[in-house]
């Protein structure tokens, strides 16, 4: 085996320029297989982040501007909500609304525990945000019915801000904050798992409302729904509602871009599919990039049959079995597929890591919502590992042929060959 390595890379040495050619289409092709699954990794992550936030029977709704005048109102007019969008999807619908609550938020807040501070969002809910948004509580509480009614000033946070704030998350319940000048009380800490950016602190909705003057105003609406998770009768509930809430805001029933509907059921499963779909044009498109440097090989190995056909001859002349042939022309073949193989999977796992810093925590808000829309933009061991096993498989079948022919050839043939 020792003397067989030998004569391959002597092999590879005298023909240097074309061994790094193919090489090169080697490397490439595993290198861009990676970088695809990563940056396609990277919007199925932030995909699965924003759908793991919301309980799939919720629809959330946002308001939104008239594309078109209507009673009196002109073409641009922002619609607002209120207390009483409230009130509307709670008794409006029933049977297919079984609760609704309401949003609010306050950027730019500092809250600060003694010397030390933390700066972000208060997020003003409803005890029911936590269920219909999977917010997990790990110590204390979340916001309570009790809170609403008594517009108490009750905080819970983030591990992180808690871990900010008082050294140890596990201390923070019971403990006075400052947010900008008004006193709260920390009632729960709740895991913060894959949040984006600064703080986010929730308090009870009417606390909120009440401190920053916020009014009857609701940015945005949450519904716990039943039997909308089809697309005809999700059609049917995006029609009704706007027709109702046309009549209190005065836009027109048909006017798509007046209040923005999405509905966590329908839209995770198109969302799935579509995610279905690129996963698989990724790998496509990335097998046939390794499959031209495969070509590539088979292509070389062919010429380098031919070359040595002399020394095939000889050797099957000496008595040679066809076995050490084959083998040395599928080592040859392997040993070029997994050396370059490897370089350009190792090229691919550090250009997805670089993506990740540079790009990896990008978002975007969309009414006062801070989604991500590219999210750790990386390539698994297992999925970088079984490509470039893909690969050397490849490898090993682009030179059967050649060694095959190299194999079959009769040594009277061979001797003849200059």
């Amino acid at each position: 085996m020792w003397d067989s390595m030998q004569e391959i890379f002597a092999n590879l040495r005298r023909n240097k320029l074309r061994t790094a050619l193919t090489g090169l289409s080697v490397s490439v092709g595993i290198f861009l297989l990676i970088v695809l699954l990563g940056a396609g990794n990277g919007l199925i992550h932030a995909f699965e982040h924003n759908a793991g936030n919301m309980a799939l029977d919720v629809v959330r709704l946002w308001p939104g501007f008239m594309s078109k005048p209507y009673d009196g109102l002109g073409q641009g007019h922002t619609v607002r909500f209120d207390n009483r969008d409230l009130r509307l999807t709670s008794a409006g619908f029933p049977g297919r609304v079984l609760r609704s609550t309401g949003e609010l938020s306050q950027s730019s807040v500092r809250v600060t525990a003694g010397s030390e501070n933390a700066t972000g969002e208060l997020r003003g809910v409803f005890a029911d945000y936590a269920d219909m948004n999977k917010v997990v509580v790990t110590d204390g509480r979340f916001v309570s019915p009790l809170d609403l009614s008594e517009r108490r000033k009750v905080m819970v946070v983030g591990r992180k801000t808690a871990a900010d704030l008082f050294g140890d998350a596990r201390r923070a319940v019971g403990r006075l904050v400052v947010a900008d000048s008004t006193v709260f009380r920390i009632v729960g800490v709740y895991a913060d798992r894959g949040q984006m950016g600064s703080m986010t602190a929730y308090v009870p909705f009417t606390t909120l409302q009440l401190i920053y003057n916020k009014g009857v105003n609701v940015e945005s609406i949450l519904m716990r729904t039943r039997g909308v998770d089809t697309e005809e009768a999700d059609e049917t509930f995006r029609a009704d509602l706007r027709r109702s809430m046309g009549a209190l805001h005065r836009f027109a029933p048909d006017d798509e871009s007046a209040i923005w509907i999405y509905n966590s059921t329908t839209g995770a499963k198109e969302s799935a599919k579509a995610m279905g779909v690129l996963r698989t044009a990724l790998w496509l498109v990335g097998l046939l990039t390794l499959l031209s440097g495969v070509v590539g090989i088979s292509n070389i190995m062919l010429i380098t049959v031919k070359e040595r056909t002399h020394e095939f001859g000889i050797r099957k002349a000496l008595g040679a079995r066809p076995w050490s042939i084959l083998r040395s022309v599928l080592l040859e073949s392997v040993i070029i597929t997994a050396l370059f193989g490897y370089v350009g999977l190792v090229l691919g796992v550090v250009a997805t890591e670089y993506m990740n810093v540079v790009a990896g925590q990008q978002t975007v808000t969309v009414a006062d919502l801070e989604m991500p829309v590219f999210l750790d933009p990386t390539v698994d061991l297992g999925v970088a590992l079984r490509a470039l096993a893909v690969l050397i498989v490849a490898g090993l079948l682009a030179g059967f042929v050649p060694a095959r022919k190299a194999v079959r050839v009769k040594p009277i043939e061979a001797l003849r060959a200059s």
